[in-house]
């Protein structure tokens, strides 16, 4: 039996203030924190391009290896960063991320955001502390969250019947990340062919205005350093928890392998996105597309797994709390570091990917195309006793499904997937992460352990 919750403002604010003070010295202590490793790459890769009249793709972060390696219009989307000091960065770059989180919850939440109140919520904020991608995000000066944002951004255009413009964030998430472009994919399976053709014209489009503002650049990223790997990190690092990143750790090196594998997890994503699709379950079908993302890139580090948060929310939709919680804890864990010098042995082999076991779980079991009754997001109707024949391209209306806020019990799985009303959904090669530590230390400032990548290799 849980705990009960207070019931006055007054306990509830004190039970607040506890957590908060909590989750701030875990947050201070225990997680390795990341002293804007990656968001250094970008400030210096746009500082040397802009005002020293350097190349986007040849600046490295003192001390480190590690360079710019996202597609030149990311690069183009940062130039605003040339007119800000490094600590001003920093700080926009934290308030953005918060906005985009902010987002997040709110396309998550739908129109019951209200339901849990100011202590539901800050018992969400306090929970969400403790989540290792979301950390690891902030705290590295990360993206995804932001491209997670455009992508929700069009997953509820969609499922709104606002469809004309939808594919627009899909597009320039796309040409800022690779792996988002999944999600057009996604548009193809679904035959959401206007969305599709928006989302490919849109990336197409803010490719060729990188190419414009600096070609040389464009040259090199789609013709060398999209094909480099070694750019981004080690393949066998314990933080890419990716399809390669589980072979790379056996061994195994053969491309061919690995291509077999990559082909099987997408047919198994088409089958499952098909299925979600053909019962209007919009939110499962973008969910299972995020966990798809991250499998087949080649690179997925600790923080891209912020692209489960869709998964959580339909977890807790389909009225699983317990298997929610269960995956968020082993997510504040930072549990596969302790492979971090040794990833051999059974124990390795299952340890080392805990949490590529738990995307790859997720995209074969996460409940899709199965919406209880009144619960159908492809019908504009929920008054009907018999289901009409569902047509190929289904319209999108997002159920409005309602969970409660979790008593102490479950909170740990509202957390996790962040739903509190209805859930309207939406994950390529890999992103920089870099230091200005010399090239003895690892990029984060409490310990040399948890990093998504290191600068040497770790002792054999």
């Amino acid at each position: 039996m849980s705990p009960a919750l207070p019931r006055t403002d007054r306990g509830r604010l004190l039970l607040v203030l506890a957590l908060a003070a909590l989750v701030t010295v875990f947050t201070a202590t225990v997680p390795l924190l990341r002293d804007w490793f990656d968001l250094r790459v970008y400030y210096g890769s746009i500082d040397s391009w802009v005002h020293h009249d350097g190349r986007v793709y040849d600046y490295r972060v003192p001390g480190t290896t590690y360079g710019f390696t996202y597609p030149p219009f990311a690069a183009v989307a940062m130039l605003p960063m040339a007119l800000l000091d490094l600590r001003t960065a920093i700080v926009a770059a934290l308030l953005l991320n918060l906005a985009a989180l902010a987002v997040v919850l709110r396309l998550l939440a739908g129109p019951d955001r209200r339901r849990p109140g100011w202590f539901g919520w800050a018992l969400i904020a306090c929970l969400l502390a403790l989540f290792e991608p979301l950390r690891d995000t902030f705290s590295f000066g990360q993206v995804n969250l932001l491209l997670l944002a455009l992508v929700l951004a069009d997953a509820t255009l969609l499922a709104t019947g606002r469809g004309r413009l939808a594919g627009a964030g899909i597009g320039l998430a796309a040409a800022v990340k690779l792996t988002p472009a999944l999600f057009i994919g996604l548009l193809l399976v679904a035959r959401r062919w206007h969305a599709a053709a928006v989302a490919t014209a849109v990336a197409l489009g803010a490719t060729a205005l990188a190419a414009w503002v600096d070609p040389d650049a464009s040259r090199f990223y789609w013709t060398e350093a999209l094909w480099d790997t070694g750019r981004v990190g080690r393949l066998d690092y314990v933080s890419n928890q990716s399809v390669q990143g589980i072979l790379a750790r056996l061994g195994e090196t053969d491309r061919t392998v690995w291509a077999v594998a990559v082909l099987s997890v997408l047919g198994v994503w088409v089958l499952r996105t098909r299925r979600a699709v053909a019962a209007g379950d919009w939110t499962a079908a973008f969910a299972l597309t995020g966990l798809a993302a991250c499998l087949v890139s080649p690179i997925t580090w600790v923080h891209h797994l912020v692209w489960l948060l869709p998964s959580f929310a339909v977890l807790l939709r389909a009225g699983r709390p317990r298997i929610a919680g269960a995956l968020y804890a082993v997510l504040c864990t930072s549990v596969v570091w302790l492979w971090f010098d040794d990833a051999s042995g059974i124990d390795g082999f299952v340890g080392s990917n805990t949490y590529a076991w738990m995307t790859l779980g997720l995209l074969l079991w996460l409940p899709a195309g199965q919406l209880r009754s009144g619960l159908r997001t492809g019908s504009r109707s929920t008054s009907t006793t018999t289901a009409a024949p569902v047509p190929a391209a289904p319209a999108i209306i997002p159920a409005s499904v309602q969970a409660e806020v979790c008593s102490c019990g479950t909170a740990a799985a509202t957390a996790g997937g962040v739903v509190v009303g209805r859930v309207d959904v939406g994950g390529a090669p890999s992103e920089p992460t870099a230091s200005t530590f010399p090239a003895d230390l690892k990029p984060q400032s409490s310990s040399e352990r948890a990093s998504s990548y290191t600068v040497d290799p770790p002792p054999s």
